[in-house]
């Protein structure tokens, strides 16, 4: 038995209470032989995993299958400007108890994960303001601890406590990561799928879809990439998750305004939203 087999036996032998809803779903098809392994080799090492690639890529499908292989729930933050302490650790409120107001404290998403032994998905991390995530370095690094600013608890992390983080970069509203953050992380690249990736990933989430349907989307889905690459069009065009909800359009509309309502629309440029249904009315003959 693996290293990677022995981890998964052991943490699935523990329980979770009342965390199982929060474990996620299998499903993320890897692009190559190599990088779902990798991944793993990384979360049961402890590793912090940074997964970087553009939207619709698969990032979050990764997270929740590496919670549905180890068994393991998984609490999750959404970056942006507006993130703060409270946010990530939790906050003070007052409750009555037995007739007297008491100051209780709700643990966030952190503190649950780093006292539970959860995964802890931090989505769009490059969202979230510079002077915000530092408090969880000693979370991050070999210490695996942390002091709570709010109640002076010393927290040290549950032997299965583990981070999985998302990042698009060049995104409007992102900014460079932190280096000594970023430093604590292990890199993994997050590309579109292709060829028979995808076909594979068509064919299970469309298994009764007509067989020109799955054909128009895929051809779609190779020649949106292929302008992403040349830079004709932003990488939010060849979004997987889009062509995904556009091939479940169409399964009750024209094909083309599916892909229309679902991608196009969604292009702030005028002269992409052009290209894309250019593109579209190629393959759709």
């Amino acid at each position: 038995m693996s290293l990677i087999e022995q981890d998964i036996t052991k943490r699935k032998e523990r329980t979770h209470e009342d965390y199982n809803k929060l474990i996620g779903k299998p499903g993320y098809i890897a692009p190559d032989d190599h990088l779902w392994q990798d991944i793993l080799s990384a979360v049961v090492l402890r590793k912090p995993v940074l997964l970087k690639g553009p939207t619709g890529a698969g990032k979050t499908k990764l997270a929740e299958s590496v919670s549905a292989l180890f068994g393991q729930p998984m609490q999750s933050i959404n970056c942006s400007v507006d993130l703060d302490a409270e946010a990530l650790l939790g906050f003070k409120t007052l409750v009555q108890r037995d007739g007297q107001s008491v100051i209780e404290f709700v643990e966030g998403p952190v503190v649950t994960a780093m006292k539970k032994g959860h995964f802890l998905y931090i989505d769009e991390i490059n969202m979230a303001k510079a002077e915000t995530l530092p408090i969880l370095h000693s979370a991050l690094d070999h210490r695996r601890m942390m002091t709570n600013p709010f109640t002076g608890e010393v927290i040290e992390a549950h032997p299965d406590f583990g981070v999985i983080s998302a990042i698009n970069e060049g995104y409007i509203g992102t900014a460079p990561m932190n280096e000594a953050l970023k430093n604590r992380f292990i890199a993994y690249p997050i590309p579109y799928l292709t060829g028979q990736q995808l076909a594979e990933l068509w064919d299970r989430e469309f298994p009764e879809a007509d067989g020109n349907l799955k054909a128009f989307m895929l051809n779609l889905a190779e020649d949106l990439m292929k302008q992403v690459t040349n830079g004709l069009l932003s990488e939010e065009a060849a979004s997987i998750r889009s062509l995904l909800d556009a091939t479940a359009l169409a399964e009750y509309m024209d094909p083309l305004r599916a892909v229309q309502y679902a991608i196009a629309e969604k292009l702030e440029d005028e002269s992409e939203r052009d290209l894309f249904m250019d593109l579209a009315h190629t393959w759709k003959k």
